[in-house]
């Protein structure tokens, strides 16, 4: 049998080969490249001719190659406690709107609110040399810390703020939000007011401390009525917590919830219990999901920029990836109270 020898493309894996895809739809290897990756200056007809080349050969990029081949790859990993809360959905949105067009691809990783997990994405996804990395909040292992200063990787933080350590961050004082939530329920006459929180991450931590700050401030504030669980925050954990709040301590009559799923579950059960909202408890989220808005009674709730934050720290991605310096490497997004019928 006879081997005919390609010099130029050898191939010892029997996969089809990126020269092969440009050869079939009549282009040079790299507009190939760059089709296949989104470039946006290549002309639409050319990318079409090269993903049906892609297609009829069965070719499927390979990006450690691609890496290896360019000391670079083009790849931009985003690190994110959850894939469950739409909060975060929103951002990897709006992240991917802007990175893909510019031929980026975007790495997602799941760590599940674990820094250890964290660390161990952030030390895997790093031998694959990305480009950039997009991470959430600020609390994590010494180790990953050091990973991340030793990598010289573009970085950019999303979700909050801290002007002094001199790094790129996008997002919103967590502390200032809690301080607003309790604000907004004392100017509507309540005095037993309680925080209800799950999961347990930083921000969460956060929003308590500043709710407890305007409390204090007020001389309101009264330790018992933190009710804090590490357990996965939902719906139906909402609703078991505000029985659980109600049953021993009944005169509560205003609650912030630290994100939006506890406080679902709270109105449902005041619903299924019939519990006046906010006669007798006036009840306060975070986030504001878009099914807040449509609930019995509304929910009021604190808003959160999220789309807009995905889209300005990846818009600042690009800036450090073309070697430039941000200008204004701390941007506060803020956040706006939405005010409806549960309070």
């Amino acid at each position: 049998m006879t081997v005919t020898k390609n010099d130029k493309n050898p191939r010892t894996t029997g996969r089809p080969t990126l020269n092969e895809v440009a050869r079939l739809a009549g282009v040079s290897p790299i507009t190939a490249s760059r089709a296949l990756r989104g470039v946006s200056t290549v002309a639409e007809s050319l990318v079409e001719k090269v993903r049906q080349a892609a297609r009829d050969l069965n070719y499927v990029v390979n990006p450690a190659a691609r890496a290896l081949a360019s000391a670079q790859s083009h790849s931009v990993v985003v690190l994110v406690p959850s894939l469950s809360n739409l909060l975060f959905i929103d951002t990897l949105e709006a992240i991917h709107r802007v990175l893909r067009p510019k031929g980026f691809e975007v790495v997602i990783g799941n760590y599940h609110y674990s820094r250890d997990e964290e660390e161990d994405l952030l030390r895997n996804y790093m031998a694959y040399q990305p480009r950039g990395l997009l991470l959430t909040g600020f609390d994590r292992t010494e180790s990953a810390r050091r990973m991340i200063e030793a990598s010289n990787i573009p970085c950019v933080y999303m979700m909050e703020l801290d002007p002094g350590a001199g790094l790129n961050c996008v997002g919103f004082s967590q502390l200032k939000a809690g301080e607003t939530a309790a604000e907004h329920l004392i100017s509507r006459g309540r005095k037993r007011l309680a925080y209800v929180g799950a999961q347990l991450d930083q921000r969460t931590l956060l929003r308590g401390e500043g709710f407890r700050r305007a409390l204090q401030k007020a001389g309101l504030y009264d330790p018992d009525l933190e009710l804090l669980t590490p357990r996965p925050s939902s719906v139906g954990l909402g609703g078991e917590l505000f029985l659980q709040l109600l049953a021993s301590h009944p005169d509560v009559d205003a609650i912030f919830f630290g994100n939006d799923d506890l406080a679902h579950g709270a109105l449902f059960e005041a619903l299924r219990c019939g519990i006046k909202i906010p006669e007798q408890v006036a009840v306060l989220g975070f986030n504001d999901l878009p099914a807040s808005a449509y609930m019995v009674p509304r929910l009021s709730s604190i808003s959160t920029p999220r789309e807009a934050i995905g889209r300005r720290a990846a818009e600042q991605m690009l800036t450090l990836m073309a070697g430039n310096r941000i200008a204004q490497p701390v941007v506060d997004m803020g956040f706006e109270l939405k005010v409806r019928e549960s309070t």
